[in-house]
């Protein structure tokens, strides 16, 4: 059911899209989450949303040591008490070749579910914690190249300007196929 979906890259729209809070907690979102892990492991990522292989659900991934059982799903979730502050490299499976220095809290607590609907709450800081703050700005439609300093998003406009036009080359390429 999943199989077709693959990670998307800016300027997709739909990265820049706000989620939906997930209303059911069902065995497709089991289907979605497991894909997604499939794809984060593919793409040697440590943490994917939703919207990054086109779903405005309010849900993400997270493995930050590659060991399966750290796989962590995190459903409907909402950061708070964030505190401190660090900056760090960041990079984006949705922004490939782009890494910039990101300033976020260093301290963090989540609330969210996991697949079977149990309440989920952690405090984490550090890593871990920054990977939900990257996470949930993907489910805001934020991308790390809006948290960056003006000259990172300098540096990075080639890149970018690549990315989009491999993606409108794409568009151009599907167009035809769904005229047929």
């Amino acid at each position: 059911m999943f199989e077709e979906l693959k990670i998307i890259s800016y300027p997709d729209p739909r990265l820049r899209k706000i989620s939906v809070e997930v209303g059911r907690i069902d065995e497709s979102l089991s289907g979605l989450a497991r894909r997604m892990f499939e794809l984060m492991r593919e793409a040697k990522g440590v943490g994917l949303a939703a919207p990054q292989v086109g779903h405005g659900v309010r849900l993400f991934i997270v493995n930050h040591t590659g060991k399966p059982e750290d796989d962590r799903v995190y459903v409907n979730p909402v950061i708070f008490d964030a505190e401190g502050e660090e900056t760090s490299e960041e990079g984006c499976l949705s922004l490939p070749g782009i890494n910039v220095q990101v300033t976020r809290p260093k301290v963090a607590k989540i609330r969210a579910k996991d697949l079977a609907g149990n309440p989920v709450e952690q405090t984490e800081s550090g890593y871990l914690a920054r990977i939900w703050q990257h996470e949930l700005d993907h489910l805001n439609g934020v991308l790390i190249i809006d948290r960056a300093g003006p000259t990172a998003k300098m540096e990075s406009r080639k890149i970018l300007k690549e990315l989009e036009e491999k993606y409108h080359a794409q568009k151009a390429e599907e167009e035809p196929r769904k005229n047929r």
